[in-house]
């Protein structure tokens, strides 16, 4: 006979510590069981050395060394996340299923359907707010409708919060079922490791925050991308820390939470524009040009020091990818989703929500997005915010002996295009 067990599903909470779905399972009155599924209907999608697989594998190393100590174990499975629990409910007498919510359209309905799954089997699926401070209905109007516009949502959030909200959940070590696992390989999900490394995040930075997260030759932002993406640190320790240091970076934090409900409540922005109105656009279609930006040889220095840092390191400096951004929609007239893309390829700490609300604002096109006709000169801003060069030197090192390419456009003819075709968009 299999003895009753309660399962905990890891998804993007890569943490024994401060985990609210954990903390519940283990109050379950069941031995847990912990699993994390590398779901195929992701993995067929990526490199096979992509750099987030072997960050994601690094962490599940750690949480299973931590639970060997107590006599415990990680199980990782693969495959579709479906066929995987019809799988367990075979191997266990699983009573109680715990895990924390995600917000993206296909984790909701893959929950959806696992859910509807297990209760039709009489098992619980308990799914809990973890990654963010306020969920979808949390924050809304008077009228109940969601926000589309950052500013009054963030006073709302801010008005709403409390510290109480702060309070960490326990983690009870001696609730874990004790077995013996052998966690799957890299190699044996089908992946090989990326020498791409995710950078240890640093909340140092908050005091002088505001100031130098403007400039991309300074380390004045946090690198907490990929943590919070994956959930190495939970979002309450963050903001416990955030609330004493900078105004500016619990802004930051606030407008994720602002994307995370506008995907939520607008699950159409993944494919179209949050201003429908701007789906008349008539977007070039240029190979070449588009090429030329994924490989950082525009001709204009900031722009190409930023993409050759992206797919370099994984990582590109907030300022420099507005401006990244806004050279493809705006210079070369191309289509936001194709730069989107690219950067869910690349990213370290790509999030569906933010990377699209965050295109979508550099194109006009989305909720409480920049003007159209904001057009960022790309001079002008590395002049700004790159003065001495040493960003863009250490990224293109032909600026140094003159072989440095000519811009692929001239930056007044491309505003004067890039309005014209907005406004024939409009009218």
């Amino acid at each position: 006979m299999k003895d009753p067990c309660s399962i905990f599903w890891f998804r993007r909470d890569l943490r024994l510590d401060d985990n609210h779905g954990l903390s519940l399972a283990l109050k379950s009155g069941f031995p847990v069981r912990a699993l994390f599924i590398f779901d195929e209907n992701i993995l067929s999608e990526l490199d096979l050395a992509d750099s987030r697989v072997t960050f994601i594998h690094s962490q599940l190393v750690q949480i299973q060394q931590k639970l060997e100590v107590v006599g415990s174990g990680l199980e990782i499975r693969l495959g579709d996340p479906i066929e995987v629990w019809k799988t367990l409910i075979e191997e266990y007498e699983i009573k109680q299923v715990f895990t924390n919510k995600d917000y993206e359209p296909y984790a909701i309905k893959r929950d959806k359907e696992i859910k509807s799954y297990l209760e039709g089997l009489g098992k619980s699926f308990i799914s809990v707010k973890d990654q963010v401070i306020f969920e979808e209905n949390e924050i809304t109007k008077p009228d109940g409708l969601p926000y589309t516009v950052f500013t009054p949502f963030k006073n709302k959030w801010l008005s709403s919060f409390r510290k109480e909200q702060l309070q960490s959940h326990s983690t009870d070590f001696s609730s874990f079922a004790k077995i013996k696992t052998q966690p799957l390989s890299l190699e044996e999900i089908g992946f090989s490791r990326s020498p791409i490394k995710v950078m240890n995040f640093d909340l140092d930075i908050l005091d002088n925050y505001a100031t130098n997260r403007e400039y991309p030759a300074v380390s004045g932002t946090s690198r907490l991308g990929p943590h919070l993406r994956f959930g190495t640190i939970s979002i309450r320790k963050i903001i416990q820390q955030v609330l004493e240091g900078s105004t500016t970076f619990l802004a930051e934090l606030i407008w994720r939470e602002f994307f995370s409900q506008i995907m939520w409540h607008f699950p159409n922005v993944v494919q179209h524009n949050f201003r429908r109105k701007y789906d008349q656009i008539s977007w070039r279609k240029n190979e070449e040009e588009l090429n030329a930006w994924k490989e950082g040889k525009t001709g204009y220095p900031l722009v190409d020091a930023g993409m050759r840092e992206l797919t370099a390191t994984g990582y590109m400096h907030n300022r420099v990818r507005m401006i990244t951004a806004g050279f493809l929609c705006k210079h070369l007239l191309q289509d936001w989703r194709l730069g989107e893309a690219f950067f869910a390829e690349h990213l370290l700490d790509y999030d569906l929500a933010s990377n699209n609300g965050n295109w979508q604002w550099a194109a006009g096109t989305g909720c409480d997005a920049a003007p159209y006709f904001r057009v960022f000169n790309p001079i002008t801003q590395q002049n700004k915010f790159d003065k001495n060069q040493e960003y863009i030197k250490k990224w293109i090192p032909e600026l140094e002996n003159g072989s440095y390419l000519d811009p692929i456009v001239q930056h007044q003819f491309a505003r004067v295009r890039a309005l014209k075709t907005y406004k024939d968009a409009l009218t």
